[in-house]
Order: structure tokens, then C-alpha cells, then sequence
């Protein structure tokens, strides 16, 4: 067990030094019965845009305050203690800049001990502590919320959650032990383990007391009036508090190794073995179920160290800081005063795709939208189905009804391109193929004002042949969105030799207003994303072509870490997107790029891959074997491997040398938003330095030195 009151925890003093202290202040609250609760209300001094952390100065300045208030509640002086924070947040847990920087495994150790040493105090005061959620309680700070008696929530608080898992670490003070003894062995595997691997889910307040997290959710209006209300009433008695789904004896027995051996065999399938904290989770929350609160905390300190100290971890803080500050400042990007305010969007299709991009403009713009197509039939079809998916989200509460038919009455369909006139921004949908897009193009140039953004999605057609056939192909830009539209994070801004900086400007400001991060790249095939998931996908495609069988290649893939194996990802994009896409490639630089026609047999088929209930590939279909040609020389997955390994490496390096991007970390966060490229691998580029791959591909590393963990 570890005596947390005998550790030397001076070493952490050198890291305080570019830290935004939380501060700790208290003052006296005399409740209706005449108790005294001491109030503390976290405040780093900033506004809301700056939340709450918990630096070592931090933690330092709270102990501190707790011990006081430890020996004020000894005196008799105060009846119970609440933790609150500045307006609308709480705290959003530890301060990973801070927690990069750490010099070896030992100081990592150190952060996870102070962590349990004063948080964990927060149960050990001699008088009953709440935790007043009132905003944003991420990380550390709903484990503050855990470590206090009791817990109330805002109803209007923005999330709270413990995302500790997508960042390729642990709840490392007290998450992993007293949540699941809190509220159970099931709803802690959602909350530590399933909602950061899907996207970094969080939960609502009302969702956060369901689950048995808060013990009461009381409105915004008057939440501090009505906490402190509560907070007497338990104090005096005259408030039960029920724990409704704390774990019995039976769950601990039954449930629990089952639920563990369940959650196992999902991740395996899921996301594969690469990932380290997702399993690192699970065994802690496996092991919560017996044992003592001090042990659950050593078994949390040791982990912590350890992973924070990997290179998993350093590769997600540096994904990590490029999607919070590079994605929000794009480079390149000229200046926002430059862009056309758009007050009419015009799509030109109707088809899924068209569909998904009205719906998102009439959502996050409230503008008019005008689709068109060829015939009535398929524009009436369009706006159907944007009406529809408006009252799917009306079902759901996400619109009230008033906006829900607003909305509607934004989104007009006609088969009449002259109704285009007013529109200020329009893009394509239709036909991936370049005459399709410039008869479209030219026609609606006619129609649209002079100053009249136009926009194309291609995936990887030249956007300067495109805008060859125009008067004015100034106006053109590429604007590439990823499938699904609405949960896809990036929109490609590509810019060509005559692209205006008017038209860049408002392609930036629009991708903004879509809620989307835009990234600025050059007018190559491919771009960024599907320049390089052709390269996946070919080198997975020559392999199978070579007469390796299918489940090999997808297996031999699997250290990339990637959330799905590449005949997976084919399959859910389209094989007739994936032949086009790799016929792109190959003829574009066909030394560097495969493509077969086994890709164009396959297209042709209903069904080609067959999967299993995870979703992974487990062979081709009946009808694929028959029209697939391949090889008698298969190949050893060590050896796929590091051939998609050196070819990444030596296409991102002509990319930057081409100037496809400015930097190479515009490709990893292209990488990270619009292919899923995991955190942990921090994109492709670190994950390739430390491969060795750079070094083989052109004889250096991407980043100098390399982005690697501290090890021990």
C-alpha cells in the first residue's frame, strides 16, 4: 500500500513553470439548518475558453486547501466541504502540457501519486464533501466528482466524461477503481472504455445521472441555490440518498468477469491488439471489483506511469495539439475579411451524397438550398430525403419543432438551373469523371453572379481540368468532403494556380461555418487522404494479387493501427470509388502505384467481401473467387507490411517535397480527421519514424528527433 503523506514530491516543482494555476479559494456558506459548508470554487482566472486544469502547481495549492479545511472540520468548525468550479466548468482534468513534458517514469509516477494524495483526500476530510458539477467535468475533473460523498450536476453542464482512453492513457486518479463500484461493472466499461473509442463520446448530465454518476441534476437557473438546498437536506437527514446501480455481491461474482471477458473480445475485434490503454483500462476495472480502494489506486498509479512514459502517449499529445490548435488555425488560409458572404447555397445532384451536403448547409448555415438534377423524379426524391432525415432529428430532440420546419422551408428542389441565379456558393455532386463536371460547370457559370463561388468535391480529379472549360476558373475551388458528411470531421480546401484568394478565403469561412476542419492542399491527384489510402489499398491489392489469401493481408495491416483492415475500408467506400480512385493513381504515377483490374471484376459484383459480426473481412465471396486472378507467390505479412510502411514513407515525402501541403503535419491531421488515422500513432508520419520506415524510404525521419515516448 502506498503512504501517499511519505513521498518526496518536490521534483514535480520543476515543471510548474509555464502552468495556468487553478486556484482554490473557500469561503463559509451558513446552510438553512445552521450547518457550515466550506465552499471551494476552482478559478485559473481565465474565461471559459480557458478551462480549468490540474498542474502540480494546481494540485499543490488544493491540498494545501484540503488539509486546512481537514483540521477546520477536526475543530468543528465546518459540517461538511463542496468542490465547484468558475463559470460553466469544472475542470477538464490534468494539464497534458505539462504531463508531455515529464523526464522520466519516475516523475510520471509522481503525477499520479499527487493526483490519488489530494483528490483522493477529498473522502477522507472527517465530514461529508460534494462535488458541484456545475459545467464541463472532463478527466480529473469528474474524478474529483468521484472522489467526493456526494455529486450534483447542471443540467445545462457541456459534457462530462473520462476520455482518457482515446488519448492512449487511463483514469488514472480513481476513475478506474471507483467508477465501477459506484455504478457497475457494464456502465463503466461504456463510460472508460466504449465512448473514447467512439470518437471520444461524452455524456449529458441527465445521461451522467442515469447512470448513477450524480446523485441529483438540478437546472442552470438556480443550480448552486439548489445544490447547497440538497446538500443540507443530506447533511440533516431529510434527503436519502439512493445508489440505485452500485454493484451487489451477485454482479461481482457473475456479472463482472463475464462483462470483462465480453468487452475483450469486442476490442480485439474492433479495434485489434495495438492499442495498449484500452486493455490497460480493462484489467483495471476487471481487478475493481475486489480488493481495497488503496490497492485499485497503486494498481492506477502504476499504469499511469507507464503509459504516459510510452510512445503511444507522445504520439497522441502530438495528434492531439495538432486537431486542438493546427486544425483551428489552417495554414494557409488567407484572410477571413477576404471571403463572399453566402447567403444561398445551390448543389447541383440529388443523389446521397448531394443530399448529405444540403442537409448539412440548411443545418449550420440556416440559408436557402437549392438542389437540382436531371429529371423531377430524382429532385423530389432528394428533398425527400432531406425532410426525412430533418424529422429523424426532430424525433430525436436534437431540433424543436419550430426549427425542424424552418429548415424544411429552406430546402427547394427544381430541375430549372435558371433558380441558381441568386445563389452565392455551389457545388458539385455528380459523376466523378471530369466532362460530367465541367458540362456542369459551364453551364451554371451562365447562371450564377460573376463573384459566385463554385465548388467541386472530386476525390481525386484534377480541379484546374475542371475549371480549364471556365470564364473565369478564378472562382473554382476544390472542397473534398469525406463519407459520412455529417460525422466526417475534414473538407479538403485544394487550391489551383488560378484559385482567388476570395474564393479560398470562402471556402475556409464556409468549411467553418459547416463545423468542419479544412486543411489547405495543392491540386494533386489524390490530394492528401485518398493519395494515401491508395496507397493502402494498392499494396494490399498487389498482395492479394501475388496469392496472398485475403485474411493474411488484412492481419499483416494491423500494427498500423488503423480502425478497420484495408479490404474493410474498400468495401464500406465502394469498390467502383476504390478502382476509380487506384486507376487515378496508378496513371498518374504509375511507378509508385498499383491498380489491377481485379478491382474493376469486383466492382461489377453485389457482394464481395464476407464478414463476420465485428465487421472484419473473413474471406471473399463465392462469386469474388471466381472472377478474382492471383498469383501462386503469396507473401509474408512481415513483408506487406514494410512494403506499405516504405511506401507511405516515400509518398508523404515527395507530397512536401511537391508541395502538395505545407508541412507534414497538415498530412497527419488530414490522416487523423479523414481516414481515422488512430492518435496513438500520432497520424503516419511519427509512427513511421519510429518504424524505421523514413530512414529506409530517404534515408532521415519526418520529425527531429523523432516523437517518442520517455521510456523508463
Amino acid at each position: 500500500m502506498t503512504d501517499y503523506s511519505t513521498i518526496d514530491f518536490s521534483p514535480l516543482d520543476a515543471l510548474t513553470g509555464d502552468e495556468v494555476v487553478t486556484h482554490s479559494p473557500v469561503r463559509d456558506v451558513r446552510l438553512p439548518s445552521g450547518n457550515v459548508l466550506a465552499l471551494i470554487t476552482l478559478d485559473n482566472g481565465r474565461d471559459h475558453t480557458r478551462p480549468n486544469t490540474l498542474g502540480p502547481a494546481t494540485l499543490a495549492q488544493l491540498g494545501r486547501t484540503l488539509e486546512t479545511l481537514k483540521n477546520r472540520a477536526a475543530a468543528g468548525e465546518i459540517h461538511a466541504v463542496a468542490i465547484t468550479g468558475k463559470q460553466y466548468i469544472l475542470a477538464a482534468g490534468a494539464d497534458l502540457s505539462d504531463v508531455a513534458k515529464l523526464p522520466s517514469k519516475d516523475v510520471a509516477r509522481l503525477i499520479a501519486q499527487r493526483g490519488h494524495q489530494v483528490i483522493g483526500s477529498l473522502s477522507e476530510l472527517g465530514v461529508p464533501s460534494f462535488a458541484f458539477v456545475n459545467g464541463l467535468a472532463l478527466g480529473g475533473g469528474l474524478e474529483i466528482a468521484l472522489n467526493s460523498t456526494y455529486r450534483t450536476v447542471d443540467a445545462s453542464a457541456a459534457a462530462v466524461a473520462l476520455p482518457e482512453v482515446f488519448l492512449g492513457i487511463i483514469p488514472g486518479w480513481g476513475g478506474a477503481y471507483l467508477l465501477p463500484n459506484l455504478i457497475g461493472i457494464e456502465n463503466a466499461l461504456e463510460v472508460v472504455i466504449s465512448n473514447p473509442l467512439k470518437q471520444n463520446r461524452m455524456l449529458k448530465p441527465q445521461q451522467a445521472f442515469d447512470l448513477g454518476i450524480m446523485d441529483a441534476v438540478f437546472p442552470a437557473a438556480s443550480y448552486l441555490e439548489d445544490s447547497l438546498r440538497w446538500a443540507d437536506g443530506v447533511l440533516t437527514g431529510r434527503v436519502k440518498v439512493e445508489r440505485k446501480n452500485e454493484p451487489g455481491k451477485l454482479e461481482r461474482l457473475t456479472k463482472w468477469p463475464i462483462a470483462i471477458k465480453m468487452a475483450r473480445g469486442m476490442l480485439e475485434s474492433k479495434i485489434g491488439t495495438v492499442p495498449r490503454s484500452p486493455y490497460v483500462a480493462l484489467d483495471l476495472l476487471d481487478k475493481a471489483k475486489s480488493g481495497t480502494k488503496a490497492e485499485g489506486f497503486a494498481r492506477e498509479d502504476e499504469a499511469l506511469a507507464d503509459l504516459i512514459t510510452g510512445d503511444q502517449f507522445a504520439a497522441s499529445m502530438y495528434a492531439f495539439d495538432l486537431v486542438q490548435k493546427r486544425a483551428k488555425r489552417p495554414v494557409g488560409a488567407p484572410d477571413k475579411a477576404l471571403a463572399k458572404k453566402v447567403t444561398q447555397v445551390g448543389v447541383i445532384g440529388a443523389g446521397l451524397m448531394a443530399s448529405q451536403f444540403a442537409l448539412l448547409f440548411v443545418r449550420k448555415l440556416r440559408v436557402p438550398v437549392i438542389i437540382t438534377d436531371l429529371d423531377q423524379g430524382r429532385v423530389d426524391k432528394g428533398v425527400a430525403s432531406i425532410r426525412e432525415e430533418i424529422g429523424k432529428l426532430e424525433a430525436k430532440g436534437r431540433l424543436d419543432g419550430d426549427t425542424a420546419n424552418q429548415l424544411r422551408a429552406l430546402v427547394h428542389g427544381t430541375t430549372d438551373r435558371s433558380e441558381f441565379a441568386d445563389c452565392d456558393f455551389v457545388i458539385e455532386a455528380v459523376f466523378e469523371e471530369v466532362g460530367v463536371k465541367q458540362e456542369v460547370f459551364s453551364a451554371i457559370e451562365k447562371i450564377v453572379a460573376d463573384d459566385a463561388i463554385l465548388a467541386t468535391n472530386t476525390s481525386s480529379l484534377s480541379v484546374a481540368e475542371i475549371g480549364s472549360v471556365l470564364q473565369n476558373p478564378e472562382r473554382l475551388v476544390g472542397f473534398h468532403f469525406f463519407n459520412p458528411v455529417a460525422v466526417m470531421p475534414l473538407i479538403e480546401v485544394v487550391k489551383t494556380d488560378a484559385t482567388s484568394d476570395a474564393a479560398l478565403s470562402t471556402a475556409f469561412v464556409v468549411a467553418k461555418g459547416l463545423g468542419k476542419n479544412a486543411v489547405l492542399t495543392a491540386d494533386a491527384p489524390g490530394f492528401v487522404v485518398n493519395r494515401l489510402l491508395a496507397k493502402v489499398m494498392g499494396e494490399a491489392a498487389r498482395a492479394v494479387y501475388e496469392g496472398t489469401p485475403i485474411t493474411t493481408v488484412e492481419k499483416a495491416f494491423a500494427p498500423l493501427g488503423l480502425p478497420m483492415g484495408p479490404f474493410q475500408l474498400i468495401d464500406l467506400v465502394g469498390w467502383k470509388v476504390a478502382a476509380h480512385v487506384q486507376d487515378t493513381m496508378a496513371h498518374a504515377f504509375p511507378d509508385r502505384f498499383f491498380s489491377s483490374e481485379n478491382f474493376h471484376e469486383l466492382a461489377a459484383l453485389p457482394e464481395v467481401v464476407e464478414k463476420d459480426k465485428g465487421g472484419r473481412v473473413t474471406g471473399w465471396t463465392r462469386a469474388a473467387q471466381k472472377v478474382l486472378v492471383t498469383g501462386k507467390t503469396p507473401v509474408a505479412p512481415e513483408t506487406i507490411l514494410a512494403r506499405v510502411q516504405d511506401g507511405l514513407a516515400q509518398e508523404i515525402k515527395i507530397m512536401l517535397d511537391e508541395g502538395v501541403v505545407p508541412e507534414v503535419q497538415d498530412i497527419d491531421l488530414c490522416l487523423i480527421l479523414g481516414a481515422g488515422w488512430p492518435f496513438i500513432d500520432g497520424g503516419a508520419s511519427p509512427y513511421l519514424d519510429r518504424e524505421g520506415a523514413s530512414e529506409r524510404a530517404f534515408g532521415d525521419t519526418f520529425h527531429h528527433p523523432p516523437i517518442r515516448g520517455i521510456g523508463g
